[in-house]
């Protein structure tokens, strides 16, 4: 199915201009996110993003234990979703392929390429999803980067055919997602609602971001089929929210509330509590300024400490991978309406691995980690890049 990108009626949208800003931690900015998961549940409405986690307050400090490495030599590992069974997809954003990895043995299986990804810039094979019908259909989510735009496409997994052909045809679902040479976004994840969440950037064309009727600069909210869901905050429009430059994370806490990270330019980094239709201030705002009509970010860091990636929710707290910053965030929550943490944000990994782009819940007080060391950004390691199996709290 091939969906308008916004409203019925309306023709694919011009490409943005692929503009290399050069004041940037644009992925990652010049030292050198899927994979959230949630449960799924059968509303078709919004999550009420007001809603107070149920769970109890985490404490104030937290910790980490990189209890194994699952599995290394992954090439430019970007998206990461997990299976039913357990096992974890990952996607090579320079190589387009999607690999399965055991997730008790680590050992990798090619399940095969995507066709039509151009890979170059912060472009190529970038987040991905598993359907909450994957038992009965099977069918995996890939955002990825073409020659004209950025697109969201649905894959079969056939696990009976050879190693490298299993995957079936691209069926897109979404396309026109102006593309650039940077902030491409790429994460997508599966809400509490069951409807697909994509996260763009707005491709150094910031204007984008302030424009309704360009999908860039923009959390999408949608059908698994690619359509406007009834609840989004405008009728025939895929937009759930705007004025973002380059989404990279996405995560629900236990009060169905979403979450998300993103880069600034020059000075600040963010991490967002997103409410339907509301502004968060790209290009007229960076980081907290208070100004009316724009929703600041629950927590900021300066780029050289971050340059977010992929976040996930565990154990009470959102925890956030840092590329440039090199090192995993924790942000534990309060619970309050507002989202205002329960205490500062902690750093955990600093140096140790390297740019760290993906994060996934493995549920209760486990977490997956990939590195983001041989992009062409990170100083690799033997053995980079790695998927981590850390314990939290």
């Amino acid at each position: 199915m091939q969906t308008p990108v916004l409203r019925k009626g309306v023709v694919a949208l011009l490409a943005s201009a692929s503009l290399l800003l050069t004041a940037c931690s644009s992925d990652d900015g010049p030292a050198a996110g899927e994979g959230a998961s949630s449960p799924p549940a059968s509303a078709t409405s919004a999550p009420p993003a007001s809603a107070s986690p149920s769970a109890d307050l985490p404490p104030a400090k937290g910790s980490v234990e990189v209890v194994k490495t699952l599995t290394d030599g992954l090439a430019s590992p970007w998206g990461l979703a997990a299976l039913p069974g357990g096992d974890l997809l990952v996607s090579s954003r320079d190589e387009a392929t999607i690999t399965l990895v055991d997730g008790e043995s680590g050992e990798k299986t090619l399940l095969g390429s995507v066709p039509g990804v151009a890979a170059a810039g912060e472009g190529g094979l970038l987040g991905l999803a598993v359907a909450p019908t994957y038992g009965a259909d099977h069918l995996i989510y890939a955002y990825f980067t073409t020659e004209s735009d950025n697109r969201v496409a649905r894959l079969q997994y056939d696990e009976k055919k050879p190693a490298g052909q299993q995957l079936g045809a691209p069926d897109t679902i979404l396309r026109g997602i102006p593309k650039g040479a940077v902030h491409n976004g790429g994460r997508i994840a599966f809400g509490p609602d069951r409807m697909l969440y994509v996260g763009t950037g707005e491709t150094g064309d910031t204007g984008l971001a302030q424009d309704k009727a360009s999908p860039s600069g923009k959390i999408l909210r949608m059908t698994p089929d690619g359509e406007p869901v009834h609840g989004n905050p405008e009728a025939d429009s895929l937009v759930y929210s705007y004025g973002h430059r380059n989404v990279q994370g996405l995560a629900w806490d236990s009060g169905k509330r979403l979450w998300a990270s993103e880069f600034g330019q020059d000075t600040w980094d963010e991490l967002n509590l997103i409410e339907p239709g509301k502004n968060y201030g790209w290009p007229d705002v960076e980081g907290r300024k208070g100004e009316a009509g724009f929703v600041d970010p629950v927590a900021q860091w300066k780029t050289s400490e971050a340059s977010p990636s992929g976040i996930a929710y565990a154990e009470g707290s959102v925890w956030m991978t840092g590329l440039r910053g090199e090192r995993l965030w924790r942000i534990p929550l309060s619970g309050k309406a507002d989202g205002e943490p329960l205490a500062a944000p902690q750093a955990f990994l600093e140096g140790k691995y390297g740019r760290l782009r993906t994060v996934l819940a493995a549920g209760g007080d486990k977490l997956w980690l990939v590195t983001s060391n041989t992009d062409g950004r990170g100083s690799a390691k033997p053995g980079d890049d790695r998927i981590l199996l850390l314990k939290v709290r």
